[in-house]
């Protein structure tokens, strides 16, 4: 490594937050990106480890020690060439993922772990703006035609090693944008779709083919193969007494446009990271309070969000047994818990409240078939993983 102590002399310094007061008023990017000085020092702190586990932690194998030490050496051009040969989506990764590298840093043993996942971003956005994020298409086509159905990270990850690969790809998406979860599962103030779009546009002039609004159900004919990408869809329920009363949101549909917090009193029902999302966005729409509530107990080591800094409570080991409405106009107006470690039940008010507890596993479509919709509920960053692995399939068998 070009400064083999840097761990030694330099603290881990992330990207910083606009102040509260300032951020919670409007849906734009919550951080502020740092100097590429700033990042270049950060570098510094890779150890160079003889077994570089954050390299085994990251889901695409991204080259986290090689592009460290070529940000500290400010060859950016280069960081980003081996940044680009894994990730198809760094600026979102970077922007949302829960970095699993960070969590297997060898100097987190001891110290604050490197700041990987803002190194990232930091390569991403130096290349975006210096002009180096150019289409790349294929030098010759392969003649074979490829439907991709579903926008989400494993869908337009398979699309492009595909596209790169010279076979004719074309895209479905249900809605009416491409993105997938990361464009209606993701609040702006996380992930502003502009990146998205800054991106689509790139792989557009690769020659993938995107076509919206196409709900497909089965095979589409003309193809010589079809990858099914369409994500876990089906929120998981809560089925207690009170379900039907007005007022009660799964996550998705909240953060979507349905349902509206200003002036209210809302319960986040789900501590995952879409429960944090759905906390932020319901500040920013005013709404008068915000209480968060997790089954699982309290963990040793608790995440805490930019939403959760923004104003909430969060209560824990808490099991939800009803809803409790009005007489008035069947609309909920507390929930009724049970503390599991004390046995306590108590009332939480609520005129809004928001379930966001995951979702169910899809039927797998037959033959080919990626992310979520195949797994499960996972991380961005497996999907994108999971798309390249059923790119290489496909191609074999092409």
């Amino acid at each position: 490594m070009g400064n083999p102590k840097g761990f030694l002399k330099v603290k881990r310094k992330t990207c910083g937050y606009r102040p509260v007061c300032e951020r919670v008023k409007d849906y734009n990017e919550v951080f502020t990106l740092r100097s590429d000085r700033d990042s270049e020092e950060q570098s510094s702190r890779c150890m160079d480890c003889g077994t570089p586990f954050c390299n085994f932690g990251c889901p695409i194998g991204n080259y986290i020690p090689e592009w460290n030490d070529l940000v500290y050496n400010r060859q950016w051009k280069k960081a980003f060439e081996l940044l680009e040969a894994t990730n198809i989506l760094p600026e979102v990764t970077g922007r949302v993922c829960p970095a699993l590298c960070e969590a297997a840093c060898v100097l987190g043993i001891n110290d604050d772990p490197v700041t990987i996942k803002d190194n990232e971003l930091a390569i991403i956005e130096h290349a975006f703006k210096k002009g180096w994020v150019v289409p790349r298409p294929p030098k010759k086509r392969t003649g074979k035609k490829v439907a991709v159905i579903g926008s989400g990270p494993a869908g337009l990850s398979a699309a492009v090693h595909l596209n790169r690969k010279g076979h004719l790809v074309t895209v479905f998406e249900k809605d009416d944008k491409i993105g997938g979860i990361m464009r209606y599962g993701i609040p702006e103030f996380k992930l502003e779709k502009h990146i998205l779009d800054r991106r689509i546009k790139i792989w557009e002039q690769e020659g993938i083919v995107f076509k919206t609004e196409k709900n497909i159900k089965k095979n589409p004919d003309g193809f010589d193969a079809v990858i099914w990408a369409c994500g876990a869809l089906t929120p998981r329920d809560l089925k207690i007494p009170g379900r039907e009363l007005e007022g009660i949101y799964f996550a998705m549909d909240f953060l979507t446009g349905n349902g509206n917090a200003k002036g209210k009193k809302v319960v986040v029902i789900g501590g995952g990271d879409t429960g944090a999302d759905c906390v932020g966005t319901a500040n920013r729409q005013g709404a008068r309070c915000v209480v968060q509530i997790e089954l699982l107990p309290c963990p040793p080591i608790v995440k805490t969000s930019s939403s959760h800094e923004e104003g909430c409570e969060r209560k824990w080991s808490i099991e939800t047994k009803r809803f409790v409405g009005t007489d008035r106009d069947l609309s909920v107006r507390s929930i009724r818990c049970k503390n599991r470690e004390t046995g306590e039940e108590f009332e939480i008010e609520a005129d809004l409240v928001i379930l966001a507890l995951g979702f169910l596993k899809e039927e797998p479509k037959e033959k080919f078939c990626a992310g979520d919709m195949k797994t499960g509920p996972s991380l961005i960053v497996r999907a994108i993983n999971d798309g390249f692995e059923v790119a290489r399939e496909v191609d074999r068998s092409l």
